[in-house]
């Protein structure tokens, strides 16, 4: 699996076009169909009722699965299994409705702009995966710069000397930390990302080349180690590796196994795509989805609700509870990519302008 990481931007301009490039302003953008380096599809193209429903139904279940979420972690809702176990049926109609609106939501759009073509829907839902990847990063970033650098004065026993020893023994309770300064921090991600236009894959990765170095030279030149240090490792390394998935699936970039799929013309590989994104990759996330949010003793749920750390206790960072939901992000992400992926793989199928070229993906 690879990825090209680049600044990518979607803009809506005065006419019903959407139009597409690596940065507004950079003229021959990969992919570009104009001389201006923007590709523009039209908003208004051939009817695709069933998909865009489908697609949409999708994305109407996934917020519905997360509001419901919130519910029971949070609020101690049932959840729907109590509709038919009989217990705490009273709540649990709540959780049902939720689904109920946001699907009668997304069908009441889906009929209202009948005319939107797959391709100008397909950006729009990318455009809304790139913001929240891009908005990620930067929490990973900023989580992880400030965590090991509480860290590091916790284990030196530098906060009692700057904060008090009151006031320290804040710093060691994950709770704590989570609520107070993880947190904040996570806001200030997703507000910087309105304004940033990196996805940020290549500043992430020098940086965890960077903590590598550190612990090269920290342990074989001054002969200095702590948990602490391997754990920002880890936890940008997972980061880098499950957020930019949905991004490299946008450009073709995931590794196919297969001895058929690189002769086909572009219409019959939009046909095997959609199926494909039907029962193969909108069914994997889902399986992540369902078992992960199953209830809160589920195994994204838990650590994170209770703040869980690693084995290294105070020594290290306290972001393991962060990394159980990076797996689910994975497959919030991946799904929102998928229903993207699904409706230019039927425009592909249904040879419709606008195709979008990519770099050829490795094939065997």
């Amino acid at each position: 699996m690879g990825f090209r990481p680049r600044s990518f931007s979607i803009y809506l301009p005065a006419k019903p076009c959407l139009c597409i490039g690596e940065d507004a302003t950079e003229p021959n953008g990969r992919g570009s169909m104009t001389e201006a380096g923007a590709t523009e599809i039209p908003r208004v193209g051939q009817p695709a009722l069933v998909v865009r429903i489908f697609g949409w139904s999708m994305l109407a279940l996934l917020a519905s699965l997360l509001v419901n979420n919130l519910l029971v972690v949070w609020f101690d809702y049932p959840g729907m299994a109590a509709l038919w176990s009989g217990s705490g049926a009273e709540g649990a109609w709540l959780n049902a409705l939720v689904y109920a609106a946001f699907l009668l939501v997304g069908w009441v759009y889906v009929l209202a702009t009948r005319d939107n073509s797959l391709r100008w829907e397909a950006m729009r839902i990318h455009g809304f995966n790139v913001y929240l990847v891009r908005a990620l990063f930067w929490c990973v970033l900023l989580v992880g710069v400030v965590d090991v650098t509480v860290a590091f004065m916790r284990v030196e026993s530098l906060l009692e000397i700057f904060v008090g020893d009151d006031f320290a023994r804040n710093f060691r309770r994950a709770s704590w930390v989570g609520v107070y300064i993880h947190y904040p921090l996570v806001i200030l991600g997703f507000v910087i990302a309105l304004f940033s236009r990196t996805l940020g894959f290549t500043w992430l990765a020098l940086m965890i080349v960077l903590a590598e170095l550190g612990i090269v030279v920290s342990r074989f030149v001054f002969s200095y180690e702590q948990a602490l240090m391997g754990d920002l490792v880890r936890y940008w390394y997972a980061a880098l590796f499950l957020f930019a998935s949905a991004y490299t699936l946008f450009e073709d970039g995931h590794v196919r196994v297969d001895v058929l799929y690189s002769g086909f013309g572009p219409a019959k590989r939009g046909f095997f795509n959609a199926w494909g994104t039907i029962f193969l990759g909108l069914s994997t996330a889902w399986v992540i989805l369902v078992i992960g949010f199953n209830g809160k003793t589920s195994i994204i749920n838990s650590p994170f609700a209770n703040f869980e750390i690693s084995q290294s206790g105070s020594n290290g960072m306290f972001v393991k509870y962060q990394m159980a939901l990076f797996l689910g992000i994975f497959g919030i992400t991946m799904l929102i990519q998928f229903v993207s992926y699904l409706f230019e793989s039927v425009a592909d199928w249904r040879e419709e302008p606008g195709r979008r070229e990519v770099a050829a993906s490795i094939e065997h």
